[in-house]
């Protein structure tokens, strides 16, 4: 059975803040979500893939974007 959850549950689930998640929707870079109506609601296991694909195993990548802009 899948189970639906409000943005308030999603974003207690993914340790995020409500407000993050709806600014997500309107950037179109957040968790998959469907509306009935006016009502948000999120997938748990689409809520679970997503946090998967942005899986790091390190952020070594970062510090030399960061090394790069810090050095102009």
């Amino acid at each position: 059975m899948r189970e639906h959850l409000s943005t308030e549950q999603a974003a207690e689930y993914l340790g995020v803040s409500a407000s993050w998640l709806a600014a997500s929707r309107v950037r179109g870079d957040g968790p998959p979500f469907y509306k009935l109506g006016r009502t948000v609601r999120y997938v748990r296991t689409a809520l679970d893939a997503w946090a998967l694909e942005r899986q790091v195993c390190s952020n070594v990548e970062d510090r030399s974007r960061s090394d790069r802009v810090n050095s102009r």
